[in-house]
């Protein structure tokens, strides 16, 4: 896997390559890159395919996660693509992945052709949400993660019998405490965006599964109703990770997405 040294990191990537357009895929919190898969799979043949694995996850994990921002890692991916030649894309995130595609439209819009938001929300985290989040965080970092916690984090982001599951729930426990700190730090200090995403001028598709358990279905129609050029799909069946567990709805509404897309 090919490493950038860009903004004091060490930032892992796949690039499909090819002289298609360019879309980047952000993943969520506790996940990497391989979770767009599917997308890849779908796009790859047309468009250029960047997935990369952010601050604390995957292969830029280092254990020692220093602190930072949902802006720091926009300024990240951002120069990512300036490191492999690109000057502009269409971004997609999936939930954090999200925070940090919405923040590079914000600081950076010379370089969002276009946002493909998937499961994510412009809001911060739901306080009462953000309380249990840090009781599993804690309990993690001090005893490791049990079986009985790895299940409740996968019905959270994959639903319940997702047949992929077993191989995220052995990335979770391999996961270790300063990074865990740092990305749930980050995750519950983010600011509200809510009101100033209605300046974001490209075209957007915001694609929510119907049983989110992680974030409410009203958070994301509220997003799409602010963004200037926003278009809605919902998924139905899916839960937060709906691009990983439902693929085929998903690459259908993005497929039609990107193809309607100006040059």
């Amino acid at each position: 896997m090919p490493v950038a040294h860009v903004n004091g990191q060490a930032l892992h990537y796949e690039d499909t390559g090819g002289d298609g357009p360019v879309i980047v895929f952000s993943h969520g919190l506790l996940m990497d890159g391989s979770m767009f898969a599917p997308q890849v799979q779908a796009l790859r043949s047309h468009w250029r395919c960047i997935t990369w694995d952010e601050r604390g996850h995957g292969k830029t994990a280092t254990g020692h996660c220093a602190p930072f921002s949902y802006y720091d890692s926009a300024d990240d991916v951002v120069a990512l693509l300036a490191h492999l030649g690109v000057q502009r894309a269409v971004f997609a995130g999936m939930s954090q992945g999200g925070y940090l595609s919405l923040r590079a439209a914000l600081r950076h819009p010379q370089a969002v052709r276009a946002l493909v938001l998937i499961d994510t929300q412009a809001l911060p985290e739901d306080p009462a949400q953000m309380a249990g989040h840090q009781l599993i965080v804690q309990e993690w970092m001090e005893s490791g993660l049990s079986d009985e916690r790895a299940h409740t984090i996968e019905h959270i982001i994959l639903g319940q019998g997702w047949e992929g599951a077993a191989a995220w729930r052995a990335k979770w426990k391999s996961m270790q405490p300063g990074d865990l700190l740092a990305c749930f730090t980050t995750l519950g200090t983010r600011d509200d965006i809510s009101a100033d995403i209605a300046g974001i001028k490209v075209p957007a598709l915001v694609l929510h599964g119907d049983q989110d358990q992680a974030i409410d279905l009203p958070r994301a129609q509220a997003m799409a109703r602010t963004l200037p050029q926003a278009q809605m799909v919902t998924i139905p069946g899916a839960g937060h990770a709906a691009n990983l567990t439902h693929p085929e709805p998903v690459n259908a509404a993005l497929r039609q997405f990107l193809a309607q897309l100006p040059d």
